[in-house]
């Protein structure tokens, strides 16, 4: 059964243009002809559009105000990149590098410490327009994980290394730390990355652990050990953090960021490392009419067995965003048959699609792109932000499952759309 929180009413004031609804096929299908065209063009007007999450777990009333600040803070940023005629790809780093910045996310910044006591931090990025992706795992001693995933990401698109070798697009451990610092990241200690809460959390945690072993032995110690560990890594320690971004040109991209479960296994890579597990973000093409861009949030493992970033994507080419999304996470993701045998599935996700729209413009001049843009968990709560370049700062909300549901086995699904415009010389 599902728990469904619809927010048709709450989301009608976002921006100009919200009665606009689904687009028709042939307006998506002149995307990318479009697109091509303009190439050479100059562009005046709205810069864009960005939805970014903190985390889909548990977000307390009295952090409330933190988290909705970080979000704001992300949007803006990402935003200035947009006006200043920056890329989508850009952006969206921009906004994961402030999200990676704050100690209450468990990115970058105050992430939370594995068995050893160690920061081990994930991150992708993917490019909509070339496609491109890049990626770290496991990756300790950096301030920023984005920045690195970005700079694989931008190398890759250079062309072959010396001798014709294909360039990385995933670097793990020690040796993504040292490309990193190769390429001019500066590193940084470890012990400076973690905060007195991640420290905290830590201690209680390996306290928590130590009373389990001494209390019980044998398989009383074996299922102690596994519950401690579900308490500890349930929905409100999953606090990954991500951005989707379009700008002015139509380009999509994706990106995310996480220092894992508390108490993870050293070495523990999650969906924000994994290929069309973390994010996704693809252009339309002849194939797909509509652009889109993803990002999740949850329990890593759940995530990478469903590759839901990727599902996510797929399903949003269907003409009804909101059912799409809908129907792809109760059959994809709760009702896995890879998730069978686990009694909850705990997972968010942020989708924008896009497509360009041809009608109802005065001027030949006058181009529009219509952006539906949606979030979804099933989690107890995930804090959103989002913002275009029409708006004078960023709207957050933190979404929550109707009351009497059950996390992990129930879900929410909140959205908005807008229209941007721009006037081509």
């Amino acid at each position: 059964m599902i728990g469904l929180s619809s927010c048709a009413g709450v989301m009608e004031d976002l921006m100009n243009f919200a009665e606009e609804q689904q687009p028709s096929s042939p307006l998506a299908n002149s995307w990318s002809k479009k697109q091509e065209s303009n190439k050479n063009q100059k562009k005046k007007g709205v810069g864009g559009f960005v939805l970014v999450h903190a985390g889909a777990g548990y977000h307390s009333e009295s952090k409330a105000k933190e988290y909705k600040h970080v979000c704001k803070r992300a949007c803006q940023r990402a935003m200035d990149q947009l006006k200043a005629g920056a890329l989508a790809v850009e952006a969206v780093a921009a906004a994961l590098v402030e999200l990676e910045d704050s100690p209450f996310t468990n990115a970058g910044m105050g992430s939370n410490l594995n068995l050893s006591g160690e920061i081990e931090c994930d991150a992708s990025i993917m490019d909509g327009k070339s496609l491109h992706y890049g990626a770290v795992g496991a990756i300790s001693g950096i301030k920023n994980p984005i920045l690195v995933a970005n700079r694989l990401l931008s190398e890759a698109q250079k062309g072959k290394l010396s001798a014709g070798r294909i360039p990385p697009c995933f670097l793990v451990g020690r040796g993504a730390h040292d490309w990193a610092v190769s390429h001019g990241i500066p590193p940084c200690p470890s012990d400076k990355m973690a905060t007195k809460f991640s420290l905290s959390a830590y201690t209680r945690n390996k306290r928590k652990m130590e009373l389990a072993e001494k209390m019980d032995t044998g398989h009383n110690q074996t299922k102690k050990r596994r519950q401690s560990s579900e308490n500890e890594n349930g929905s409100g320690c999953l606090d990954t953090v991500g951005a989707v971004v379009v700008d002015l040109d139509g380009n999509v991209a994706a990106a995310v960021s996480s220092g894992g479960l508390a108490m993870k296994h050293p070495g523990r890579i999650g969906q924000a490392a994994h290929y069309g597990c973390g994010c996704w973000a693809e252009n339309a093409c002849n194939m797909n009419p509509y652009s889109t861009a993803v990002s999740t949030s949850g329990c890593g493992e759940h995530l990478i067995r469903t590759m839901l970033a990727r599902e996510c994507s797929a399903a949003m080419q269907s003409e009804d965003a909101h059912q799409a999304l809908l129907e792809a996470m109760q059959n994809k993701f709760i009702s896995s048959p890879f998730l069978a045998t686990e009694d909850r599935v705990l997972g968010g996700i942020i989708v924008l699609r896009c497509c360009r729209c041809l009608e109802a413009q005065p001027s030949k001049n006058i181009q529009g792109i219509l952006v539906e843009f949606l979030w979804s968990h099933t989690t107890e709560s995930m804090c959103v932000g989002y913002m275009s370049a029409q708006d004078s700062k960023a709207k957050t909300h933190i979404s929550r499952l109707p009351s009497g549901t059950i996390p992990g086995q129930s879900l929410a699904i909140e959205g908005g759309v807008c229209r941007l415009m721009s006037v081509v010389e």
